[in-house]
This record gives structure tokens, C-alpha cells and sequence, in this order.
């Protein structure tokens, strides 16, 4: 069972960690889910979804999204720093923030580690293991450039949402996809939300 570690930040964009957050389950993996408060307000503000507190609440809730699904789900707040994401004895496979604010990005990329999700992935860097950030925000300014920039070099995958249109999309759920499309195969994750460039091949 593939394991990966998945932060929800309050950059707008829940819908696309929500959808991620399915199709790891769907696929069969171990998810160890990070939250942050600002994400809590996101969800309900974008979505009108509730997010309870108790961790395993959340995790029930969350879980009941991906019906039939084989994978597993645990939740831990930004101050749980015995979850295993904190220590580099234990890493997961990989690690992707979905949707990732700005200020996230700027203290992951100075090392600051001063919570749980930050420590993770500075986890994730040192262990060379894959780190995927998934930015909402336009424009971007010289600094959060800079930053990216600074990531990408400490071998960090910088996956903005900015979805393609080539495929269609006829809704909303669609355009997400997309993006969602796109992280799943950064993490060898198979998926069939959208068609592949080319068709069968031809």
C-alpha cells in the first residue's frame, strides 16, 4: 500500500484536495491527511462543507466521500508532532499540499518547520523524498517566485492549479480533474479522470 502525506493549507482551491483526497483512497492508499484552520474556514466558505474538529470525525466524513474505497485515512491537526510525517525515520512515499497558500510555500522554502505541516515537508527534502506543492494564486509576485524557484532547486515539483482546457471540460468537477489528473501521475498513481493526449495512441 502506497503511502503518501496530503496538506490541506486555506489557499482557496479545497475542491481540488477534496478530489485528490478520493482518488488516493479509491486507488488503495494510505493517506495521512495534515489540516490547518485557515482550511477548515476554505472548506466552508468554497464548498459549505463543515469540518469537525475530532480527527476522527474528519476522518469518517472524509472517508464517506470515496465510497467503496480500499485505502486508509488518518487526520492530524498542524500541532501533532508525534504523527510519523514529523520524523525522517518514517517518511511517507511522497507528500503533495493541495491546495498550498503562499505563506505555506515562502516557510517551507526557508526551512522554517514551525508546524506540523512545514516540519513534513522539510521532511520530505531531506529525506529526498517527492514533495509536490499545488499554489492558487495569480499573479504571482517576484517573491513567491523566488521561492518557487528555491524549491524547485531543493527538488520540490511546483504543480500550480492552472488547469488545461483541451479535454473539454463541461463542468466545474471536470476542470478540477484535470489538475487532480496531473498530481496522480506525479505520484505513479493510475487514474482515469481525463483522457490522455493522443487518445489510444494514434
Amino acid at each position: 500500500m502506497q503511502r503518501f502525506t496530503l496538506a490541506f493549507t486555506g489557499a482557496s482551491g479545497m475542491a481540488y484536495g477534496l478530489r485528490l483526497l478520493e482518488s488516493l483512497l479509491q486507488s488503495g492508499c494510505h493517506v495521512d491527511l495534515l489540516i490547518s484552520r485557515a482550511a477548515r474556514v476554505v472548506a466552508r466558505q468554497e464548498l459549505d462543507l463543515a469540518l469537525p474538529a475530532d480527527g476522527d470525525a474528519l476522518a469518517a466524513l472524509l472517508a464517506a466521500r470515496a465510497p467503496g474505497h480500499s485505502g486508509r485515512l488518518a487526520v492530524y491537526g498542524n500541532e501533532a508532532w508525534f504523527a510519523r510525517a514529523a520524523s525522517g525515520s518514517n517518511p511517507a512515499d511522497a507528500m503533495v499540499v493541495c491546495p498550498c497558500t503562499m505563506g505555506t510555500l515562502a516557510a517551507i522554502a526557508h526551512g522554517h518547520a514551525d508546524n506540523l505541516m512545514e516540519r513534513a515537508a522539510d521532511v520530505m527534502l531531506k529525506e529526498r523524498r517527492p514533495l509536490i506543492l499545488v499554489p492558487r494564486e495569480t499573479p504571482f509576485s517576484l517573491i513567491h517566485l523566488r521561492n518557487m524557484t528555491a524549491l524547485a532547486e531543493a527538488g520540490a515539483t511546483i504543480l500550480p492549479a492552472n488547469p488545461g482546457f483541451y479535454h473539454r471540460p463541461r463542468t466545474v468537477d471536470g476542470v478540477v480533474d484535470f489538475i487532480v489528473a496531473r498530481i496522480l501521475d506525479q505520484l505513479g498513481v493510475a487514474q482515469t479522470l481525463i483522457p490522455r493526449w493522443g487518445g489510444d495512441g494514434e
